[in-house]
């Protein structure tokens, strides 16, 4: 299996973070894709590559909630990583309403300069998409509006998280973009059981966005990699279909979205 998204540099895992890899390995984990926040977290995310070669796998981005008076500053940055060495995808990126709607103008500034970066240096994206908690607002559209407002029809990626309905999830895949899906999938008033039984395995990946969400019977616990299988097996449930075929295609979805690039990480 590929975990297509796992904060393992998060401070959460400083007490157990080599033994929660062990876990993650022993149910059959071959990569973990790592999305930046900021700055701050970049040394620890290279320094898991470094110690994990081939294993952990790391994005560069600023993720939207991160985004503040000096956004430009960490988006200078940002690029100039891009310029001095390969990355597996520009991430996390996109637009939060669910915190503070102070910074949503430099949010969108933000998610377009990053697209252009995912154009400039032909990467895929990670998407970060959250609703404000009212619903009245929704970042997943959002998000596809200012894709296809740009007409960047070569765009690719994954919109991570993904938590929207039947219509959003058709408008993204139409966009070649992957849904990724994780522990909401277990949550019994998640709303994705509506969606994935209409969905070709085609077009979905897996991840756990540890040590957020975790899946039943975890939730409100500390997520982790290794429970990646549930939800691989709660998509399996939902579409009457194999473990194995899951984990089958959505590793060949995930590889396939940065093949290109994977022989220099």
């Amino acid at each position: 299996m590929i975990e297509t998204h796992a904060h393992i540099y998060d401070e959460q895992f400083e007490p157990d973070r080599s033994q929660m890899l062990e876990r993650a390995l022993a149910t059959g984990i071959k990569q973990i894709w790592m999305p930046n926040c900021n700055h701050e977290t970049i040394d620890g995310m290279l320094t898991l590559e470094q110690q994990y070669p081939g294993l952990c796998v790391p994005m560069m981005g600023v993720h939207p909630c991160y985004i503040k008076e000096d956004y430009e500053q960490e988006l200078n940055n940002t690029e100039q990583w891009l310029a001095r060495r390969k990355f597996a995808m520009i991430g996390e990126i996109g637009i939060d309403f669910y915190w503070d709607l102070t910074f949503v103008p430099q949010q969108e500034e933000a998610f377009i300069a990053q697209l252009r970066l995912a154009q400039k240096y032909s990467l895929p994206i990670c998407i970060h998409s959250r609703n404000s908690k009212n619903g009245e607002l929704n970042a997943i559209v959002r998000c596809i509006e200012l894709i296809e407002q740009f007409g960047w029809s070569d765009l690719r990626g994954i919109f991570h998280c993904f938590s929207g309905n039947l219509d959003e999830a058709r408008r993204v895949v139409s966009l070649n973009f992957l849904l990724g899906i994780g522990g909401v999938a277990t949550f019994k008033n998640g709303g994705i059981d509506k969606v994935l039984p209409h969905i070709g395995l085609e077009h979905l990946v897996l991840e756990t966005d540890s040590p957020y969400l975790a899946p039943v019977p975890h939730r409100g616990k500390r997520n982790e990699v290794a429970y990646l299988a549930l939800v691989a097996q709660r998509i399996a449930e939902l579409k009457q279909l194999s473990y194995e075929d899951v984990v089958h295609q959505t590793t060949a979805n995930a590889m396939n979205l940065i093949e290109s690039i994977t022989p220099e990480l």
